[in-house]
């Protein structure tokens, strides 16, 4: 074998080298919290060297961004072009919104694991906080912001309070989220059922009388 072939697996290698390193830190958030989280616990289930983690990450918020930037932003990103390409009406497009969003986050437990440290611990890291708020919040207030805008303007959906508090309408999702957190070993809930009385919820409370 040549020396070139032999240099492809540790090129591969090397390359998914953060990806596998942001997965550890999953794991490690999920079992430790943010605070108790260490970096050569990290390192141990990544099946690298401590020094190697900060080849990448400097430190533990930058790996918090980068579970973040990996597991949640491509998500919103595919919901935004969704939202740009979608030919059907406003109600029809929230309602795949919402379906996607219980799909893709809600029913996801490694997203969960990012908003259950935000919700346990967001209040003492509030950098974290700030900065899910500017990478994820801020695009997808103005993602339904807009879906809800479209819908007024083409005589679907009532002028309402949702305009102006577009988060509302995503508010269903996000007790579902800490249901899955908090309860769902002792009362499991069925999320399809849910998504559905979500999306009913919602679109009764927009549409024009």
């Amino acid at each position: 074998m040549s020396r070139g072939e032999t240099s492809k697996p540790r090129t591969r290698r090397k390359d998914a080298r953060p990806g596998e390193i942001v997965e550890a830190a999953m794991q490690e958030f999920a079992e430790q919290g943010f605070a108790g989280a260490r970096i050569e616990r990290i390192a141990r289930r990544a099946g690298v060297a401590k020094g190697t983690v900060y080849l990448y990450f400097k430190t533990k918020d930058e790996l918090f961004e980068a579970a973040v930037r990996e597991n949640i932003s491509p998500m919103f990103a595919r919901l935004g072009a969704l939202a740009e390409a979608h030919p059907g009406t406003a109600a029809e497009l929230l309602t795949q919104v919402i379906h996607n969003a219980y799909a893709e986050l809600v029913d996801k437990p490694q997203r969960r694991v990012i908003l259950r440290v935000l919700i346990a611990e967001g209040a003492r890291f509030p950098r974290l906080t700030a900065f899910y708020h500017q990478e994820i919040i801020t695009g997808a207030v103005g993602l339904l912001e807009a879906i809800v805008r479209r819908g007024v303007a083409t005589g679907e959906f009532d002028q309402t309070l949702a305009l102006a508090t577009p988060q509302v309408v995503m508010g269903p999702a996000l007790m579902a989220i800490v249901w899955k957190l908090t309860f769902d070993e002792v009362a499991p809930l069925d999320l399809k059922a849910f998504a559905a009385a979500h999306c009913d919820l919602v679109l009764n409370g927009l549409r024009k009388r």
